[in-house]
């Protein structure tokens, strides 16, 4: 099956007009509701949005329509085309989730993915990929935002964040084209990617090396054509090392070695197994015991590649795996690389770490002030010795809208107007928050708690809002003629 979608097949074919349901959607809807939320002295922003991802975007347009209007979307990419990551980092053909799962539309069918799809390229074009195109995901993301109207402010910086003076509202660093400045806002979410709660986990031998511009993370803008030619170790055996092995084959490189620890390569994807319904939207109301095993359990079992991703590797002839053979030691030599693995030392032109993220709040600049404040799984959960994983620990334990919390209860009740959607939150909501699988529950309780504490937080405001009364919208003239007089 080809992977790039056939435009032009057999099917429904394109309207005239490919917006036209999703217009029709729109006005079905109807206007958003006015913006219910009060103005507050000394507050810029209702809510403010960290990153102009699927996430971010979707949660900016679904507060609109629930009648909160004061929202700021920023994103440190100087413009729309970089920011999520997908034409940048990402580099898989297609995305690794089925291309059914509900989006960034949410309930409002006609601005899904699909309904955007075959209104240009017919039904059957449709059907005839089981996994959506990377790129193709990416266009339909910068229409769904252009679409619906979301404006994102592109070069500003989330520098530092910091309760504010007042009851109500956190102090926001900015770096923008024009400087620094300093916003307030009474809400704050953290749409920021897959290292959006940590960095990336870079093994200490390779710090020399990519300081000397031999090695990578995949994290990284890699420019693969540079590879052209050159001998290439890959580290690690996920998804990501994997789609870093097959860049570096399409570039021409003349040979991929790619390094596993484990004996054979993870191929059960037990995180299936928690993504139906029942569980999924529930999983928060299930016990840390639990929660954490679930946790444990992906952990040990390994993350998968794609089957169809390690079929297209494997099948270059200049390809070749090591199992069991971590890395024990890297050295420069010149311009190349000396590697240790499996008691033999091999040569390479560049290395490439596959290795994933950690948690780490203190690593990002904006989280640094304030991350010994918030409550981690090892600060709520003690698990016994044979589920105990340190890294893991360090996950924030968040609340069931992706709220941080407060390390010593009652220190610091401003962390819970900080919303975490990204993957840090992955022990406590059960999939990495933030990625598309999470959406349609995640999103709707982000924005319901967000409503929710903006009513009570002004709530005399509201008494006095409904205590008003309005005027009569008929005369009792209206019915006169239709009253039974007593005794008649």
């Amino acid at each position: 099956m080809s992977h790039e979608p056939a435009v032009g097949m057999s099917g429904a074919p394109p309207a005239s007009d490919p917006d036209h349901l999703a217009r029709e959607t729109l006005r079905l809807l109807g206007p958003a509701p006015a913006n219910w939320v009060p103005a507050t002295a000394g507050i810029d922003h209702d809510v403010t949005i960290v990153g102009a991802g699927q996430n971010g975007v979707a949660i900016a347009f679904a507060l609109r329509r629930a009648g909160i209007g004061r929202v700021s979307v920023i994103d440190a990419a100087a413009g729309s085309t970089d920011a999520g990551g997908w034409r940048r980092q990402a580099r898989m053909p297609q995305l690794r989730t089925p291309k059914t799962l509900v989006g960034p539309e949410l309930d409002w069918v006609g601005l899904g993915f699909r309904a955007w799809y075959e209104a240009r390229h017919g039904v059957a074009a449709y059907q005839a990929f089981d996994r959506v195109p990377r790129l193709i995901w990416a266009d339909y993301l910068d229409w769904f935002r252009t679409f619906v109207d979301v404006p994102v402010r592109y070069g500003v910086r989330l520098a530092r964040i910091e309760p504010g003076s007042m009851p109500a509202g956190l102090r926001l660093h900015l770096q923008t084209p024009d400087g620094a400045r300093i916003e307030t806002t009474r809400k704050l979410i953290l749409a920021t990617g897959v290292s959006g709660s940590g960095r990336p986990a870079l093994p200490d031998m390779l710090a020399g090396a990519c300081g000397a511009g031999l090695a990578s993370h995949t994290d990284d803008l890699i420019d693969f054509q540079a590879l052209r030619g050159r001998d290439v170790a890959v580290l690690g055996a996920a998804a990501s090392a994997f789609d870093a092995a097959e860049a570096a084959l399409k570039a021409g490189a003349r040979s991929v070695h790619l390094f596993a620890r484990r004996p054979r390569l993870a191929a059960t994807p037990v995180i299936r197994t928690r993504l139906y319904a029942g569980l999924h939207d529930n999983f928060f109301a299930l016990p840390d015991a639990l929660r954490w095993q679930l946790a444990v359990r992906y952990r040990r079992s390994g993350s998968t590649s794609p089957p169809d991703t390690v079929a297209r590797v494997v099948a270059h002839p200049n390809f070749k795996l090591y199992l069991s053979a971590p890395w024990t030691d890297v050295r420069i030599s010149g311009r190349r690389l000396e590697l240790t693995a499996t008691g033999q030392v091999l040569r390479f032109d560049h290395a490439i770490a596959g290795t994933g993220y950690v948690v780490d709040l203190a690593a990002r600049p904006e989280l640094a002030g304030i991350a010994d404040q918030v409550l981690r799984w090892r600060d709520r959960y003690q698990p016994p010795p044979e589920t105990r994983d340190d890294p893991l620990g360090e996950s924030p334990y968040l609340g069931r809208a992706l709220e941080l919390q407060s390390r010593v209860p009652g220190a610091a009740p401003w962390l819970a107007d900080i919303h975490l959607v990204n993957p840090g939150g992955f022990v406590s909501a059960g999939v990495p928050t933030g990625d598309l699988v999470g959406m349609r529950r995640d999103i709707p309780r982000v924005v319901a708690r967000i409503s929710e504490d903006l009513l009570l937080a002004d709530l005399p405001q509201h008494l006095e809002r409904m205590a008003v009364v309005p005027p009569d919208e008929f005369d009792p003239d209206l019915y006169r003629g239709s009253i039974v007089e007593p005794g008649c």
